[in-house]
Order: C-alpha cells, then structure tokens, then sequence
C-alpha cells in the first residue's frame, strides 16, 4: 500500500475540497443517525400514552441522573386496580456511580415528588409527567429533593426523602425543548396525531438535508479524483520521457501505456471508494451505533462483539484480492500489446493465414486474466456472506438479551426497536463497506505497476554538466564495450574508431553485428558499460543532454510521425520554425511534391501510424524534419529503405546535400548510399574489421565484399 499512499501527495493540496467532504460526511453521518433516532419516538407516541414531551423529558433526565423509567402502556393506565400508576416514577434501572445511586435510589423504587412539585397536606399525588419535568428542567449543577416509595423489610412501601444531584443536560436538550414548543402536550387523539406528522416532517428536513450533503459529497469527491489522476497521468506521463531509453526495449510500450491508462482508472476508482463510500459508511455507521449507545450501551457492545473477527477476515480476503488484482493487470498490459500488435499487422496475419494462430495467443492471454478475474471475484463475493453471518450471530446474541431486559421491565419496547433499527442500519452501512477493502487493494495493485514507471531513474546528467560546443574536430569512440540491460553478451566489443568532422561515415556489417548500437551511443540512448564518446575531446557523459542532442538529427528506418499536421511533423525538431522553412525543406527531401496536390496541403493530418500516406512518403517527411533542425551530426539509419526505386535517386541526392559539411553516420544496405561515404567502416560481432573507402575495402575486406556482392548490389 507504499505506492498507493504516494497517491495523495497529488490529493493533499485539494485540501478546501476535502475539508467539504468531511463536513459532509459528518453531517451525513449525524442526520442519518438522528433519522433512526426518531423511530423511538415515533413508536412511543403511536404505541404509548407518554407523548412526546414526557418522552423528551425522561431520555433528558435519564441522561442527567443516570436512571432508567418504566413507561406502562395503555393497558395498565386503563386497569381500574391500578390507577395510581399515572402518578409516580417507577425506576427500572439505576446505573452505578450515579446520582440516583448517590441519592439512595434503587430499582424498583418509585418517585412521588421532585423539585417544587412535592407531595404533603395539600398535594397527595402528582402527575408522572409533571414529575418528568420538574427533573428534565432543573437547573444544571444544582440538588434538587426527592421524594420517593421504597420497600421496606415488613415488604410495605414507605416514602423516603432524598437529596438528588442534577447533571449537566445534553447538548440537545434545550433545542429539543425549545422545539417541542411548538408540539400541544395535551395527550388527545388530537395532540397525538399532530406529534406524529410533527415527527414526520422532521424526518423528511433531515433527509432533504442529508441528501444535500451527499451530493456535495459525492460530487466533490470525484473532482478531486479526476484532478488528482490528471495530475498523476501528467507527471507519470512527462517522466516516462525522461526515462532511458532501454526501458522501453525491455519492458515494451504498449505495456507502459497500459499502466498510465488502465491502472491509473484502477487507481481513481480506489480513491473514488475512499472518498466516498469508504469514508461516508462508517461514518453513518458510527453515527448509528453512537445512537444506539445513547439508548441502551450495553446492548450495543454485544451486538459489536463481532467486529474484531469481521475486520480479521476482511485484511485476509484484501491480500488475495491484491495479489490477483496485481496478476490480472499485467494479463491485461499483455493482451493491450497483442491486440495492438495483430491490428497494426492485420495485412501480414490475414496473407499468412494466420489469424487462427493469432486467436490461440489471444485466447491463452484471456483465460489467464479470467482466471485471475474469478479470483478476484470469488474473494469479493465471500466478503460480504461471511460479514453477514458474523453479524447474524453477534445480533441473535443481542436480540436474546435484549428481549430478556425488555420483558424484565428494564427496557422499553420503543427503545428496543429504535436500536433495532439503528443497528440494523449500521450493519447494512457496514454491508456496504465490505467490497471498500477489496477496491482499495485493487488500487494499491494498480499503483505498484504506476508507480513502477514513475520510480524508474531517469537519463541521467553528471553534476556540473557542461553546454557542449558544436562540433568542430571529431568524434571518437575509445575502447567501447556495450552490453544490453538483461543480457550477458557485449554487443559492442572494444570498438575504436575516429571520424573527422564533415565526413560522411557508413557502417556496414551483417545484422547483429552492432552497427545500430554504435549510432545509438552517439545521442546518448545508452551508455557504454566502459571506454567513452568524445566530441571534440569531450566526453558526452560530462555534457549536458539538450546541448548533446540539439546538434543530432535522426531519420529511422522504423518511420515515426505524430498524429498532427504534415507542417507540424517536419518543424518538430524546431518549434518556431516559418512556413518558408519548412516548403523549403520539403522540397529538398521531394515531399513537396505529394503534399502540394492534397486538398489540405501541408494542414492535412497524419493519421494514426500514418493512414493514408505510403512508407516512402512518410519517410521522405521525416527526412524534411531532419533537414529543418540542421544539425552538425545526422545519423541515418536504413533512410531510404521504404522508398522507392524512383524516389531513392532524389533522395540520395538530398542526403548527399545536406551532408555536405557535416558529420554523418549512415546505416544502410543500399549500394548508393554506401559506395560515396568518406570512410566505410565494416563491423562484425560487435567489431570494426575494416575501415577505408569502397575501392580500399574491396581489395582488402572479404566480408565487405561479399556484402556488395549479395545485399548491397541485390537489395
């Protein structure tokens, strides 16, 4: 999860954003607990004879005084032998260490008076809910009196007088009273239905605004999602750049794009579960199991007692998900190269009947991402089952206990259902959050394989690296030893050579013999594993990447454009450059003369690989962007091996002009680029075995003239 982590660094200065979303998790999570809360309410109200405002006022002085109060039901209000009930407190339950204990009160007790409304000459009884006020409403910090009916040894009730402590009230209370203001306290059928649509109308408020803030939510969440994967697809981006280039030859690039396309979805959809999902769940959960807490917290730690081997199982199943999640991102980066390796082939694969062949490939690399793919579907579909379970059993163990105190008297059928309800609706908050670890590993796999770019060392320059001079004298190659990351045989094996500035130098040689390579270390693609490039007596090393490659042009023989304009392509090696510059560079390679006649002219777009124009064309533009970027060092490797017979005679012609007065190094097999160099140089297995003219080398070098005789002449 390293690399996952390194994700916010990208997310931390979106902080305003995230702070909106805490906020509107908090409140989420608070309303959704208050829209539980009123449940208890709501069924005491429709159930009960205590209405609203006594059921305010005893969870008030529960609180307070840490005493729990039996409510009867309309039965026992209405059973002629028991109608003194509505007129005392019946104490259910008295918590330790509180100030009803403090006071002298025990279960089962049964409070007549309190505060000013107290029993004597004038007043023998005093109505329940008279006496739930006078409790709820005393002043904090203060003692009120109490009196109460207590059993005595003989088994008879005596009263007793008690002084009791008063609490601090709720935070709620005084809003909640202040509320209730508007609500009759009359118990009528009348009163009791306007407490109900009361009660209703709050709950739709709290939702309407629970709503809000889940919306602000959710979308602020994935604005800095998307900001955050556009920053990190731009930074892996303009690194990948930065990277040598023998990174790309062992890894491929289809599978770099894959992890800069692919996995960075994967990554957004891990922080788009964190910043939802992960973050608003929980929260309502807690804001449920606070809720319940506040009505009986013993009940709840038993239903909780689950959660330790819940959160156990989830880290158990997260690690299978990530190693497979891990798998199935390399399986896809492997079919991303197949798929576009066939479709850019298709001509080859369809006249070599070869597209069964092709299937069979495809097919091995799909069973394999499915196989991962069901692994990962297997360990995400048993997460949520075995939480199930795990909660069905902590719940069945609380619903026996809560059913024992609610028929022992200790607990209120109302109160038993709203934490019914609230940690029913924490469960299923959890339920939801089941899959949130599986996701987040997903990404945490994602982020590896992206982060796997980003961590690369790039090019590097030595400290203190110089602006190189353009060339003037020459370029050496002393002692040279090369071996390809991965490899343990040299391709270049002791080379030495020395060319002047100005000459025109060919390398030729058998393929494989490292004639490419040698080209390659000029730009600095690579470094030699020992020996040095010298400009001018100067060791590239020491110098400075954009001085080194200002004065080098390239032209491939794998032709690369961009998908742009024609215009755009030749001028890429030299922003700024005029319009003039760029006909006039066209002319010279002979592109000029297909790209006037197009109906967009030098406006007209490349399309993807080139559609629409052919090699030769293609590369008489690449020839022009080289010519454009004038510089003191071309390299031309095979550049005219896709052109055409017709076009090879004008193109010599053009190479041979712009060489003129500049080093250049040729790769070719072509007689007529080779046959007019300055200085042939003839590798084989990594070595220079001769060097010297056409005619010189003819008389001296049998490979080279068994190359003019079979490749050069015959090609």
């Amino acid at each position: 999860m390293k690399d996952f982590r390194q994700v916010f660094k990208y997310v931390w200065p979106q902080w305003h954003r995230l702070v909106t979303i805490c906020c509107s998790v908090f409140l989420i999570s608070v309303l959704y607990g208050l829209s539980f809360g009123t449940i208890s309410p709501l069924l005491t109200v429709m159930m009960g004879s205590e209405g609203l405002h006594g059921w305010m006022n005893r969870k008030i002085s529960e609180h307070r005084y840490g005493v729990s109060f039996y409510v009867p039901d309309s039965v026992e209000l209405l059973d002629p032998n028991n109608l003194d009930v509505a007129f005392f407190l019946r104490i259910a339950k008295v918590k330790k260490n509180s100030f009803a204990e403090q006071a002298g009160l025990r279960r089962g007790d049964r409070i007549v008076g309190a505060g000013s409304s107290l029993t004597g000459e004038n007043i023998n009884r005093i109505p329940s809910s008279k006496l739930l006020r006078e409790l709820a409403t005393a002043k904090d910090d203060i003692s009120i009196v109490v009196q109460y009916k207590t059993l005595n040894e003989p088994g008879e009730r005596v009263v007793e007088t008690g002084i009791l402590a008063c609490g601090k009230k709720p935070f709620y209370a005084d809003y909640a009273q202040r509320l209730l203001r508007h609500v009759p306290k009359e118990q009528t059928r009348e009163s009791k239905k306007n407490a109900v649509i009361f009660i209703i109308l709050l709950m739709a408020v709290v939702t309407v605004v629970r709503c809000m803030a889940r919306f602000y939510q959710d979308y602020t969440a994935r604005k800095v999602v998307h900001t955050s994967l556009a920053h990190l697809r731009e930074d892996a981006f303009q690194h990948s750049l930065e990277i040598p280039v023998g990174f790309f030859a062992s890894q491929g690039p289809s599978d770099t794009v894959s992890r800069l396309v692919r996995d960075t979805e994967a990554i957004g959809t891990g922080l788009k579960v964190l910043l939802g999902k992960a973050l608003r769940e929980p929260l309502k959960a807690l804001g449920l199991v606070g809720m319940a807490m506040l009505i009986d917290r013993n009940l709840t730690l038993i239903f909780l007692c689950g959660a330790p081997i819940s959160l156990f199982v989830l880290s158990k199943l997260g690690k299978k998900i990530r190693r497979a999640t891990r798998r199935s991102l390399e399986s896809w980066a492997k079919m991303l190269v197949k798929l576009g390796e066939a479709i850019a082939a298709i001509q080859i694969v369809k006249v070599y009947n070869r597209q069964q062949y092709e299937h069979g490939i495809f097919h091995a690399i799909n069973r394999k991402l499915l196989k991962q793919q069901f692994r990962i579907a297997k360990a995400d579909a048993a997460t949520s089952p075995i939480l199930e379970t795990l909660g069905m059993i902590a719940g069945s163990i609380g619903l026996i206990f809560g059913a024992q105190w609610v028929l022992g008297g200790t607990m209120q059928w109302p109160d038993f259902c709203a934490l019914l309800f609230c940690l029913g609706g924490a469960a299923e908050s959890v339920r939801r959050t089941s899959g949130v670890w599986n996701r987040i590993q997903q990404a945490g796999a994602a982020a590896e394989r992206v982060y796997f770019v980003i961590d690369q060392c790039p090019e590097v320059e030595r400290p203190g690296a110089f602006e190189l001079a353009p060339l003037k004298n020459k370029i050496e190659f002393s002692n040279i030893v090369f071996t390809y990351p991965g490899s343990e045989t040299p391709v270049l094996k002791g080379i030495n050579l020395s060319i002047q500035a100005g000459h025109n130098v060919a390398i030729v040689g058998p393929n494989g013999s490292g004639k490419t390579t040698l080209a390659n270390l000029i730009p600095r693609f690579y470094d030699p594993d020992s020996g040095r490039v010298l400009i001018d007596g100067k060791d590239i090393r020491d110098a400075t990447l954009f001085s080194l490659r200002s004065q080098i042009g390239m032209v491939t023989q794998n032709v690369v454009t961009f998908n742009d304009t024609i215009a755009a392509n030749i001028a890429y090696g030299r922003p700024g450059v005029t319009t003039e510059e760029i006909i006039a560079a066209a002319r010279r390679s002979f592109a000029h003369e297909f790209i006037s006649p197009l109906p967009d002219g030098y406006d007209t777009i490349i399309g993807e690989q080139g559609v629409g124009l052919s090699g030769g064309q293609l590369q008489r533009i690449v020839i022009a962007r080289a010519i454009v970027k004038n510089p003191a060092i071309l390299i031309f490797d095979e550049a005219t091996s896709q052109v055409d017979a017709d076009s090879e005679a004008k193109i010599h012609n053009a190479i041979e002009e712009i060489m003129q007065d500049r080093t250049s190094f040729v790769i070719a097999h072509r007689f007529s680029t080779v046959i007019t160099a300055d200085v042939i140089v003839v590798m084989d297995d990594g070595r220079i075995i001769a060097q010297g003219q056409h005619d010189e080398l003819m008389q001296t070098c049998p490979l080279y003239q068994s190359l003019y005789e079979t490749q050069l002449v015959k090609v």
